[in-house]
């Protein structure tokens, strides 16, 4: 009896052993099914990433190793991203083994198979990247605002970390990482991660990201930048010649930090930077933790486009704090920011600079529900992407029909409810994803059914357009604007002292609404009075050109302006808004001579939608 007992014994420990080291292997969530990434996080995870690698600017070839601990449950392989890469040789638990590069696939490149055991708990990968890589844009000492030495910048968001690090390149796959650099010793790296302040003597760089992120905020940045401080925890990165400028410019980032912690609780990254690159950065901003991405198009002189900086703040909440598990759940990530955005503006500068914000995103709204009048699905908040490029939802829609929604709901429960909703909603979230279904779940659970309300939120969510409900936004500056221009055009006389304390967003409003009669004479006597041609606020460059396309206005030398700014600045928004109108006024054949010259000059990001737009090859 007492060897039976001793044998019974023997095996529960063991079973009970068996089942603990099981668990210890086994991923801690349920990962959804993931039409963007080859990965089977179900099957095995990584974990955390340990990168080291060399930066080559002589052959624009970065190259290195990326070694990742992972989690396994019971899997004999491990399928991570790649396109466009060059796999040298991969290491499991040290040893080497077997792996197997997939068929490509023009959108999601091709899975790499990787050959483990049940025991692995490593892996590594050798590789360099290639003349194709997405990612990466490598510039040449003239497209950098000091023209003294190259640059060198990653853009990760959808899907194109995978192009430039084997990767599960998967939203709802978030990692820890460290990482050493080795970069020419006059240049600095930097990375979305801890980093350094000055440059060190032998151009090594050593990288820490605690919390963990997903593929798509894995960013690296090098050139020959330098730091300056606005507070303990903000600051700004900049090429020499840009410093002072980008730092006087954003110099309220810390009171917007504040004013974010105010409505939606701690900021959770210790650091909060900003990076100005050179201007063929594809994006306004980018919201890699601790150092957002910028476009130098936002430096006008006078903080009036700096609610870009507010945006890219909002995502360390919504977007890098609680991400969208997939990207048809991209308008949680955008819908959410442009909101937060939008309430840090009017904590900071008032209800009416905000309410115009909020307008001219709602005319943003209106012409991307006309742009896509023939594919209405594309006009609902959650989408189905399967076989197509992510990239394809991010539009007005996401950020703009996502934030009309959650203004509107404001509306019905009250903002002192909306807010110590979504401060919970983060907080519960925190450095993990979510989906469309679950937020609406959390969303009646929390908000609607605990204050007996009814809203129409799967209207909203699952329909074409905008719901008859949506919250009606209004601006005495932007009806002030309107007068103004109807009393121009009817008088072909406008008063100066009218416009003189114009914000650059009441400028937008004013030439973005010219009536499709408006004359050549009129806009030249326009152009004459306020130089419109020569204005040093892009944005307001930017919808100039567009309208002197549209009615055919060659005054003031704008044509020869207009070849100079699609030649000089990369973000995707201007050039593709500038190319659409040269589109819709049948005049393909000069924007095609443009852009001969200015595809170069472009991310590939800007440069692929472009080349559908213009059917160029």
């Amino acid at each position: 009896m007492k060897n039976n007992f001793k044998f019974l014994f023997l095996i529960t420990y063991a079973l009970i052993s068996c089942q603990e080291s099981n668990k210890e292997n086994t991923p801690t969530k349920t990962y959804l099914e993931e039409s963007h990434s080859y990965a089977q996080p179900n099957d095995v995870v990584i974990t955390h990433l340990d990168l080291d690698i060399n930066v080559d600017f002589d052959t624009q070839v970065i190259s290195g190793t990326a070694t990742y601990d992972i989690e396994n449950n019971g899997s004999e392989q491990i399928i991570l991203d790649s396109k466009f890469l060059e796999i040298e040789s991969v290491t499991q638990n040290g040893e080497q083994t077997e792996f197997d590069l997939g068929d490509f696939d023009e959108s999601l490149g091709q899975p790499i198979t990787i050959a483990i055991k049940e025991d692995t708990k490593q892996i590594a990968v050798t590789y360099s990247t290639t003349a194709k890589t997405e990612a990466l844009q490598w510039l040449n000492a003239q497209q950098t605002a000091d023209k003294t030495n190259p640059f060198l910048f990653t853009q990760g968001q959808a899907i194109l970390t995978r192009t430039w690090i084997p990767i599960q390149d998967s939203p709802q796959v978030r990692i820890t990482y460290d990482a050493t650099v080795k970069v020419p010793a006059q240049l600095m790296a930097v990375m979305s991660a801890e980093n350094p302040k000055e440059k060190t003597a032998d151009g090594v760089y050593k990288f820490k990201m605690e919390q963990p992120i997903p593929a798509y905020l894995i960013a690296l940045a090098v050139g020959d930048i330098e730091y300056k401080a606005i507070s303990k925890r903000t600051g700004v990165y900049a090429e020499k010649s840009m410093l002072d400028k980008v730092h006087e410019e954003f110099s309220d980032m810390e009171k917007m930090v504040g004013a974010a912690e105010n409505l939606y609780g701690a900021y959770d990254w210790e650091q909060f930077d900003v990076i100005v690159l050179p201007p063929s950065f594809p994006f306004g901003g980018m919201e890699n933790p601790r150092l957002t991405f910028a476009t130098p198009t936002v430096i006008a002189g006078d903080k009036s486009l700096t609610s870009l900086v507010a945006h890219e703040l909002a995502h360390s909440w919504s977007g890098n704090l609680v991400t969208n598990a997939t990207w048809n759940d991209f308008w949680l990530n955008e819908g959410f920011t442009v909101y937060f955005e939008t309430r840090i503006m009017e904590a900071l500068y008032g209800k009416d600079r905000a309410n115009m914000l909020a307008l001219i995103g709602r005319q943003d709204l209106e012409d991307e529900l006309e742009a896509l009048s023939e594919s209405p699905n594309d006009t609902k908040l959650k989408l189905d992407l399967k076989g197509r490029n992510p990239d394809d939802g991010m539009n007005s829609i996401a950020y703009d029909k996502g934030y009309l929604f959650l203004r509107t709901l404001e509306e019905k429960v009250g903002r002192e409810k909306m807010d110590a909703f979504l401060k919970a909603y983060f907080k519960k979230n925190a450095f993990s994803t979510t989906n469309t279904e679950d937020f609406i779940v959390y969303l009646n659970e929390n908000l609607l059914e605990k204050n007996n309300v009814t809203f129409n939120t799967e209207e909203w969510i699952y329909q074409p357009g905008v719901p008859e409900n949506a919250a009606i936004i209004e601006s005495d500056a932007f009806s002030n604007v309107e007068i103004t221009l109807e009393q121009f055009l009817e008088t072909n006389k406008i008063d100066t002292a009218v416009t003189q304390n114009w914000t650059p967003q009441e400028w937008v409003h004013f030439v973005r609404n010219f009536p499709p009669g408006i004359t050549l004479e009129q806009m030249k006597q326009l152009d004459d009075t306020f130089d419109f041609t020569n204005s040093s606020n892009s944005y307001i460059s930017m919808v100039w050109f567009e309208q002197s396309i549209l009615n055919g206005y060659d005054g003031n030398n704008v044509d020869s302006k207009i070849s100079e700014f699609l030649n000089t600045v990369g973000r995707r928004w201007y050039v593709t808004t500038l190319f659409n109108a040269f589109a819709k006024a049948d005049r393909i054949d000069e924007a095609l001579e443009i852009y001969k010259t200015a595809r170069g000059n472009y991310h590939s990001v800007t440069a692929n939608t472009v080349d559908e737009m213009l059917g160029y090859k």
